[in-house]
């Protein structure tokens, strides 16, 4: 069998997976667990801690999208220079904390890095890679999983090694490292070299209008956002409230760590296989399956006693999510024009930063009053919800319309 592409794909390839992993490695450990850790030692109240954590994902929702129109314009290289500046300096402001309060604008600026980078090289991919952008995109993603994944143990385990070190000294040690593991980050981004960048001007605000426009009247692309923030609305309310049930029913922590490191472990793994068949198939097949599959097991979880029982529905979410999220990147680039890329990845990160957010919100007010089968039911009936609207909303044009359409 040829191989489809040439060796400076493949290099391409692997350099976009190592900046992924490096700076998702970066910004995870830097959050989880020495964030809530840091913060409580600096004298932060539980008010404090929840404000800190909340403002990382805004930086998200705010910038995605206004970052995905400069890259259009501007060059994506430029951009992803930019996000490596702040993945190597923001660990290091953390060093010079000693009021809580300073812990929200540096989470702020560190939340931009992340902003940045993934629909800045979510859209380099759908340009790069026409012919498989699913698979390469499943494969970006699963790198930034590991990331996420290893992130967390090596945290945990230079905190336990500084632990009898004076002070701040075990946090600080984290966020060297953070720093640290920020380096390849940037070496890398400089070593990439394909783009040809646009011109350095000032873009007048009309650009961005026009964007958000083209973006948001395109029936396809609106209705495909809908699906992600639905999905990360879902899992949101999942993994806030997923511990809660385990101790309630008096399950231990670990059980609960069990249950996340599968389910990500299962994400990472498929992730490059179901790019693979979204390649191949009717990507809004996929999509439709996957949201119906997630919003299913999300209601499931409260009926689900057994720990056994509680791992199977996990894995189910996980398997549902998978399917699900590495097909709408890679429907929204079939849909989006070339020009609009960086724009309609960035909207896409935008729209699912919110879901992400007012999953947790919504779900947790809904069980405070009416307990978690209703709050997890909610999570069901939107994505059944949207399940209909995605559908309508992207069906072919009748034969006698496509001209009008087009």
């Amino acid at each position: 069998m040829i191989e489809r592409h040439s060796a400076p794909d493949r290099r391409t390839m692997y350099l976009l997976f190592l900046i992924g992993f490096f700076a998702i490695f970066s910004t995870t450990i830097s959050k989880n667990p020495v964030l809530p850790l840091f913060s409580q030692a600096l004298g932060a109240g539980d008010a404090v801690i929840g404000l800190v954590a909340a403002v990382s994902p805004l930086a998200g929702i705010l910038f995605s999208f206004p970052v995905g129109v400069l890259s259009d314009h501007l060059g994506k290289r430029r951009l992803l220079i930019i996000s490596g500046a702040i993945f190597l300096s923001a660990p290091l402001l953390y060093l010079f904390i000693a009021d809580p309060l300073w812990l929200i604008p540096v989470r702020f600026f560190h939340g931009m890095a992340t902003a940045i980078l993934g629909p800045v090289i979510a859209a380099m991919i759908a340009v790069r890679f026409p012919e498989k952008k699913g698979e390469v995109l499943g494969q970006y993603s699963s790198a930034t999983l590991i990331g996420r994944t290893l992130a967390p143990l090596v945290g945990g385990v230079i905190i336990s090694f500084f632990i009898f070190y004076p002070g701040l000294i075990p946090y600080q040690m984290v966020y060297l490292a953070a720093a640290v593991a920020a380096v390849p980050v940037v070496v890398l981004i400089l070593l990439y070299r394909e783009e040809t960048p646009g011109p350095l001007t000032v873009l007048p605000f009309s650009a961005f209008r026009r964007s958000f426009v083209t973006f948001f009247t395109n029936r396809r692309l609106r209705a495909t956002a809908l699906v992600d923030m639905t999905t990360y609305f879902a899992f949101g309310a999942f993994e806030t409230f997923l511990p809660l049930i385990l101790l309630s029913r008096g399950m231990g922590a670990y059980q609960t760590g069990i249950l996340f490191a599968v389910q990500t472990l299962i994400i990472a793994v498929t992730k490059p296989f179901f790019g693979r068949i979204a390649d191949r198939v009717d990507k809004r097949v996929q999509i439709i399956i996957g949201l119906f599959v997630l919003g299913c097991s999300v209601a499931a979880i409260p009926f689900a006693s057994a720990f056994t029982t509680l791992l199977f529905v996990s894995s189910l979410l996980a398997l549902g999510m998978s399917l699900s999220t590495v097909a709408t990147s890679a429907y929204v680039a079939d849909v989006a024009e070339k020009e609009q890329m960086g724009a309609s990845m960035g909207a896409l990160s935008s729209i699912m930063d919110i879901g992400h957010s007012a999953g947790p919100l919504v779900t947790g007010v809904v069980i405070a009053s009416s307990g978690f089968f209703a709050g997890f039911f909610v999570s069901f009936l939107i994505a059944a919800t949207v399940c209909g609207f995605f559908a309508l909303s992207v069906r072919d044009p009748k034969p006698q319309m496509r001209r009008e359409y087009n």
